[in-house]
């Protein structure tokens, strides 16, 4: 005789109970009440997995056969159905019908009833006894658990331990198919026994992570609230680091200064944000998206207009002006920087300097001036390791995140004036800055990725060619001469007295100075071959004035005489004697 199969899911129940089922699947609602239409037993099968359909194959062959006591249909189609185990049964021919429902051939499993055995009741024990250790793990509650043992008989206990525990269906229906019920007990204690060593070893586990937690369990609390703190503060620490990963995503990096930054950004997230390492990282990765990467002054070079800027801010030095001009030609004809670096040398107050920056507005860049008189540290331009206190990048890369762009016009002001000492000789760092072939991959300490330098018009300026052999090779040396007597006057006309009466709030068109005078101050008050100190003269002039008209200026003439007078009033105050010790110092 077939009998209908009832499939569930990871229930496996044992003979001799009364078991509630309630049953939504329309397969088997439908197999459930033709089972008990045609007043038929059912076999309540445990199925592998969780596949739907079922399939014949995926049942085990082990089952229990149970008397449908009761079937109440629901108002939403599913049925509560009450059900009596009778016998573990062995299934055989499995027969799916159109329905959808199966049907079987059944084979009892025979079972010997040992229950009041005295071993049956120690394995009972025992088993008890076992889950009583078990029961913080697998959440047991051990007052429902003496209830069992006590008031329950013996298949309703197994029953309940396999419930329990969670015992995997594969075992149940092991445990189910066998004919004594200490069988079933020592099946179970071997299961319960695996689970007691776990639990030690669970144990073991969680004490020594909770020792090692002790120790940092307060400043990790600590660390915590703070983190709570500043986030209510609107200072949090994770929208830090996320919009440290959206900058990285957002700035053109090469590869390596990529990988650099995402490695570092992974490394900081898992910091405590309070420590001093993850400061320094903040502080690094802040340097490093700072940097210019692939942004340039694209601008075209105009020569007409270089040469108007460089005419309208320097009279005279025809053969310099044109040879900057030369280099800009080249510049503009094979579309790069690199080639020779210009170094202009002359005495003080020539206007190696303000070439510089004529340079710079001719060609539309950014300008940066870097002094390098008493610069004695290889450092100041290849930056300290980030591992160092207070370290930062050197000065060539600081000047690159101040102008905002890989090609500004950078002059290195006084290269002469450089000394060295037993940290380093900084002649040597600029080795591999001015050298065209070598700078597209420099390497800054701090950043410690490549930059590329080739961009970069360095223009250096010294008093004298007091420098190395090597470094004077990667320069191309541009003398500035004095100035002669003319040319000075005519720079005085055209810039100096301008800029002395904006110093001194004088009006320009109250100042008449003439050429003879200007030649008088030349010649008599000046020893130079630059206009610096002809400018303090001139200013001088001015302020003297200032002070006898009352701090009031008036259209004045400035004639030989007049100058002569201003200027001994001031020497008699006790400058002439400072200017001598300076002169015999000098």
């Amino acid at each position: 005789m077939k009998h209908y199969i009832l499939p569930l899911r990871d229930l496996v129940f044992q003979p001799g109970l009364t078991v509630p089922i309630y049953l939504e699947n329309p397969t088997s609602v439908l197999a459930m009440e033709t089972a008990a239409k045609e007043k038929q037993q059912i076999i309540l099968v445990a199925q592998k997995g969780w596949n739907y359909p079922t399939k014949p194959g995926e049942l085990y062959t082990v089952g229990t056969r149970a008397d449908i006591i009761q079937v109440l249909r629901l108002p939403d189609s599913s049925i509560h159905a009450m059900v009596q185990t009778v016998a573990p049964v062995r299934i055989s021919d499995i027969i799916a019908l159109p329905e959808g429902i199966f049907v079987c051939d059944t084979k009892d499993i025979p079972q010997i009833d040992d229950s009041k055995c005295e071993k049956t009741l120690a394995l009972r024990d025992k088993l008890a006894d076992n889950l009583s250790r078990i029961a913080r793990s697998k959440r047991i509650d051990l007052g429902r658990l003496r209830v069992v043992v006590n008031s329950y008989p013996i298949a309703a206990f197994i029953d309940a331990v396999i419930q329990m525990t969670g015992i995997e269906p594969d075992v149940a229906v092991q445990i189910l198919g066998m004919k004594t019920f200490s069988e079933k007990l020592n099946a179970l204690l071997e299961q319960v026994a695996l689970f007691v060593e776990m639990a030690k070893i669970d144990e073991a586990i969680n004490r020594r992570v909770n020792n090692q937690m002790d120790s940092g369990r307060k400043e990790a609390i600590l660390h915590e609230k703070m983190r709570a703190i500043q986030k209510e503060l609107g200072d949090d620490d994770e929208m830090d680091n996320l919009s440290l990963q959206k900058r990285i995503d957002a700035t053109t990096l090469p590869e390596d200064a990529r990988n650099k930054a995402m490695s570092e950004c992974k490394r900081l997230r898992h910091l405590q944000p309070m420590s001093t390492e993850a400061s320094v990282l903040k502080t690094y990765l802040d340097e490093l998206l700072s940097m210019p990467w692939g942004k340039s002054d694209n601008i075209q070079i105009d020569l007409m207009a270089a040469r108007t800027e460089l005419d309208k801010e320097h009279s005279g030095m025809d053969g310099v002006k044109e040879r900057i001009l030369e280099h800009l030609a080249v510049m503009k004809k094979t579309g790069n920087m690199r080639g020779s670096i210009l170094c202009l040398v002359g005495a003080p107050g020539v206007g190696k300097t303000s070439l510089g920056r004529s340079i710079a507005n001719a060609l539309g860049r950014k300008y940066h001036r870097m002094a390098l008189g008493g610069v004695h540290d290889e450092a100041h331009f290849r930056g300290h390791r980030k591992t160092y206190i207070g370290s930062q990048p050197g000065r060539i890369m600081d000047a690159l995140k101040r102008c905002g762009a890989n090609n500004p016009v950078i002059v290195l002001d006084e290269i002469d004036k450089m000394g060295r000492d037993y940290r380093g000789d900084p002649e040597a760092a600029l080795l591999e800055i001015l050298d065209p072939e070598q700078n597209k991959t420099f390497r800054d300490h701090y950043l410690e990725v490549d930059f590329d330098l080739s961009n970069v018009l360095f223009i250096a300026t010294a008093n004298s060619l007091n420098l190395s052999p090597a470094l004077k090779d990667r320069m191309e040396i541009i003398e500035i001469p004095g100035y002669a007597e003319d040319e000075k006057v005519t720079i005085a006309r055209n810039h100096l007295i301008r800029r002395a009466a904006a110093d001194t709030g004088w009006d320009f068109e109250n100042i008449t100075m003439g050429d003879d005078a200007l030649r008088h101050i030349i010649s008599k008050h000046t020893a130079e071959q630059g206009v610096r100190e002809l400018r303090r003269e001139i200013t001088a002039v001015l302020r003297r004035t200032l002070l006898e008209l009352g701090g009031d200026d008036a259209p004045t003439e400035f004639t030989k005489d007049k100058i002569d007078c201003l200027l001994a009033n001031r020497k008699s105050c006790g400058f002439s004697k400072r200017i001598g010790f300076n002169a015999a110092r000098a």
